[in-house]
């Protein structure tokens, strides 16, 4: 019996529809017939098969390791991915855009370096133009007669501390797993990979990043000592801030 007529078989016995599955699994319907019928051309590729053949077989309640062994055995096993095997068009990754300065911040050092300048030349006058002995200054009304403010009055924030470093390991086990870490800001990779089987990799960052997990089950993956979850059988994204920073972490499966 095919993977396909596996899963196909697997599914009618649990009384569930193909709707449900894709709906459990967030894979599209039209995946997952092509898939029962044999054919892998849908998924984006081999990682992504694996992937799709892990979670509809976890779904049905089904043993998924014998069915990605065969799909190995017809396909080839896992190896480098190709960029294009990565961002499948139904699950993108969103990157925030860079943003620019602020009108109202340019704005307002503007307007303080004017003020200081004029605080500046005012005070210089007084200091060559007071009365000499003997004569009657005669008063004047002008603007120096109202408080002047003070350029120091609007300083600008002082920085704060520097936030604590961000330690991310990722650790495999019996199974290879795709890693992609970009920064959070403005989405630039950081890594993009796979973490082979039986070996770890570990990330120090100052601000907050964005991981994607290929296979999430197949790996430890501790943030600043804290073990994750990773126990879930989609293409897995978190995100994480540093310890000082609002928010220690989110991810969705």
């Amino acid at each position: 019996m095919s993977i396909g007529e596996t899963l196909a078989d697997a599914r009618r016995q649990a009384g569930l529809t193909i709707t449900q599955v894709s709906r459990e699994t967030r894979i599209r319907e039209s995946i997952i017939r092509d898939i029962e019928q044999g054919d892998f051309t849908a998924c984006g590729g081999d990682f992504y098969a694996r992937g799709h053949i892990r979670s509809i077989a976890g779904a049905v309640g089904t043993d998924p390791v014998p069915l990605i062994s065969e799909y190995d055995a017809d396909h080839g096993p896992v190896g480098p991915m190709r960029a294009a095997e990565v961002f499948q068009p139904s699950r993108p990754i969103k990157i925030r855009e860079r943003r620019s300065p602020s009108l109202g911040l340019i704005a307002a050092l503007v307007l303080l370096a004017i003020i200081g300048f004029g605080a500046y030349r005012l005070v210089s006058s007084h200091g060559h133009s007071s009365p000499q002995a003997g004569t009657t200054p005669t008063a004047h009304p002008t603007t120096a007669t109202h408080p002047t403010t003070s350029p120091t009055a609007k300083s600008s924030p002082t920085a704060g501390p520097a936030p604590a470093d961000l330690v991310i390991n990722v650790a495999a086990g019996q199974e290879p797993c795709w890693v992609l870490l970009t920064r959070a800001s403005d989405g630039s990779q950081i890594y993009m990979g796979v973490v082979s089987a039986g070996s770890s990799m570990t990330w120090t960052e100052k601000h907050a990043v964005h991981m994607v997990l290929g296979n999430p089950p197949a790996v430890v993956l501790t943030v600043n000592g804290q073990k994750q979850n990773t126990n879930v059988n989609n293409v897995l994204d978190l995100s994480f801030s540093p310890p000082s920073s609002s928010g220690s972490g989110s991810q969705s499966g």
